[in-house]
């Protein structure tokens, strides 16, 4: 099968890609404490004191030769998407790479951080396409992307058009598309990050028409769903 653009625009070409990362990825995600069906996340004690543990399980991770990163993140908006995942609280561990996956998830640390999650779903991930790195060492907003697709590599084509409409209308200059290894709920998931804040990427996004006629329409003639939900850093 082949992607299929609607409304095409020489404003938006397909993203400028560099070679993948060869790293591995261990992503969890924890419903600790989520909203109803409110789309923003108010602060939660119960939520703050299982981040905290996650970050010093984290930090003890990163003291692994096979782990180059782990972050924790927060979530402050989860639009209520049918189906999407309602993780207020996720761990991203990179591996050296995606065969470290194993040794990394047999040690006691990686453990201790599975049962201070609670309630988790883990999946593992290798990068497949990728614009830039996420810089995950200061302040941001967060985007994990959660798609679901009957052709994944479909989708992950389609991405490349749609990152091209992010660079040009929100001034994204980083992303990295994640393919699961093995089963998951998700085709792919797409992780990134801008400088701004909530506010301003929700006026770069929502008030250009092009969301609805290049990115909406795209993501329906692709048999694509999109289920993004916002973070900060723990």
């Amino acid at each position: 099968m082949t992607v299929t653009i609607r409304n095409p625009s020489t404003k938006y070409p397909r993203a400028a890609l560099r070679e993948p990362a060869p790293y591995g990825y261990v992503y969890i995600g924890a419903a600790v404490d989520p909203p109803g069906r409110a789309p923003f996340v108010r602060r939660s004690a119960r939520r703050d004191k299982v981040l905290a543990e996650l970050k010093a399980h984290a930090a003890r991770l990163e003291e692994l030769g096979a782990v180059v990163k782990a972050t924790v993140y927060r979530a402050v908006l989860m639009p209520p998407i049918p189906g999407a995942p309602r993780f207020d609280a996720v761990v991203l561990i990179e591996t050296t790479t995606p065969e470290t996956i194993g040794d990394v998830r047999n040690t006691p640390e990686y453990g201790r951080l599975i049962e201070a999650a609670g309630k988790v779903r883990v999946t593992t991930l290798r990068n497949v396409k990728r614009m830039g790195d996420v810089d995950k060492t200061r302040q941001g907003l967060f985007l994990f992307n959660h798609f679901k697709a009957d052709d994944p590599e479909v989708a992950a084509g389609l991405w490349e058009h749609l990152a091209g409409w992010y660079a040009a209308e929100t001034g994204l200059d980083n992303s990295t598309l994640l393919q699961p290894i093995g089963d998951a709920p998700y085709a792919l998931v797409n992780h990134a990050r801008w400088d701004h804040g909530l506010a301003r990427f929700a006026v770069h996004q929502f008030t250009k028409p092009s969301f609805l006629t290049f990115v909406r329409a795209n993501l329906r003639a692709n048999d694509t769903q999109a289920m993004p939900v916002l973070y900060k850093l723990a």
